[in-house]
């Protein structure tokens, strides 16, 4: 390596000419003491480690993307969303276990590595360009370690025992000359949202090398530890968070299907053989609100889950074509798609099961209701708090309209300037 800094401590990441391979490693282990199997507890309708792994795929940065865990459902998860998966072993899974025994446990069994990216799974908010500008510091500046840290304005004071006479004192102002926030740059803190060493930082303990600090914004510093901050991180992440490559904001119309998300998927037979199925006023109330924000719906059934007279009753309560389609949706989807010159990107889906992965992936922005299969949980971008028939539909279409509405404003989250909160 040409540069000095990098020889002299022997901790270049790059020599000239070769190609380093940079992964991404997010630990998630079973035994949460905080919150259980906190890593893949549903946050925002993605499961948590959901939202990183995004992020991480997403910015093209990594050779290679792992989870390491020790549990089964989530390594299912991890998989899912596109992750390999380092099962670590018990030695590093204690309680008393550290980060560090973990990444240095996948650094022996990955030689190829030469730059780990440690994100931690309990931070909603990354999003790709995070990482990049992160990593171009280490690829391209030479530097051995970088971390995340955002900027707080926080007045801290000495901590003294209960019950003593000691005075406290203040460690970081002069309470006669208290500064106003404006005029105060205030401190940089470590965020957790992640940790980036090149192989021989990690070898030798974090000892040494060349570090570098990466500044997050406020907004994007969420850290979940227990259940008191789900509710806040969750409307942090409805705000902030990264929903992927394509913009949902741009959903022009709604496909959804009738049972199994707008109805509860039963049909109800009177004794004179006439049948009838239930619908949530709430969801209704939610097709009405999209429709009022011209937002096209469109309810999808088979003719057999819902007669014609019964789909003729549906469309005249909600206003919605409902359109019987056979066995390819997708398809089916498709030519409805082209008829109004749509794109997959401008469409949001809502499905309940295997037949509707294929939409569910291709859809720029899809939900099922929460007790919906696993096969189609893992292929929506979003899970629903709610069950089918009881206000799937209207938290879906609550969602659909809050990222509107952030697209009506205007607001740049990936490049929001300081000066502006």
């Amino acid at each position: 390596c040409g540069n000095q800094k990098c020889a002299t401590l022997s901790m270049c990441p790059l020599d000239s000419g070769e190609k380093i391979h940079v992964a991404a490693l997010i630990l998630a282990r079973g035994g949460s003491k905080g919150i259980p199997l906190k890593n893949i507890k549903v946050l925002a309708g993605v499961p948590l480690i959901g939202w990183v792994l995004r992020a991480a795929v997403d910015s093209k940065q990594f050779d290679s993307v792992w989870v390491s865990t020790d549990h089964d459902n989530i390594e299912k998860v991890a998989m899912a969303w596109g992750a390999q998966v380092h099962r670590r072993s018990p030695e590093v899974s204690k309680d008393s276990s550290s980060s560090l025994d973990t990444i240095q446990e996948f650094a022996r069994l990955n030689p190829e590595v030469n730059v780990i990216c440690h994100i931690q799974a309990t931070s909603p908010c990354l999003h790709p360009f995070h990482l990049k500008e992160a990593l171009e510091l280490i690829t391209n500046q030479d530097f051995t370690s970088v971390f995340a840290v955002a900027r707080q304005h926080h007045f801290r004071w000495q901590e003294v025992k209960k019950g003593g006479s000691v005075a406290t004192k203040p460690l970081n102002l002069d309470p006669s000359n208290r500064p106003r926030r404006q005029d105060w740059d205030g401190e940089l803190c470590e965020n957790g949202s992640f940790y980036i060493h090149t192989r021989a930082t990690i070898e030798k303990g974090l000892q040494g090398g060349k570090w570098a600090y990466y500044e997050m914004l406020p907004e994007y510093s969420v850290d979940i530890d227990v259940d008191i901050d789900w509710p806040v991180a969750e409307q942090r992440v409805l705000r902030f968070g990264y929903f992927g490559l394509d913009k949902p904001e741009a959903v022009r119309l709604l496909l959804c299907n009738v049972s199994g998300c707008l109805t509860d998927g039963r049909v109800l037979i009177s004794v004179s053989g006439e049948e009838m199925v239930s619908v949530n006023t709430r969801d209704t109330t939610g097709i009405r609100m999209l429709q009022g924000e011209g937002v096209e719906v469109i309810l999808i059934s088979s003719s057999e889950d819902l007669t014609k007279a019964l789909a003729d009753k549906l469309s005249q309560r909600t206003g919605c074509e409902v359109r019987q389609l056979g066995k390819d949706i997708k398809s089916e989807a498709k030519a409805m798609m082209d008829d109004r010159d749509l794109g997959w990107k401008e469409v949001a889906y809502m499905g309940n099961d295997a037949p509707d992965v294929d939409c569910l992936n291709l859809a720029g922005l899809s939900a099922v209701p929460r007790d919906a299969p696993v096969v189609a949980i893992n292929a929506a971008k979003y899970s629903c708090h709610n069950v089918a028939g009881l206000g799937a539909v209207r938290e879906f279409s609550e969602l659909i309209l809050l990222l509107k509405k952030k697209a009506k404003s205007q607001m740049e989250q990936d490049r929001i300037h300081r000066d502006t909160f």
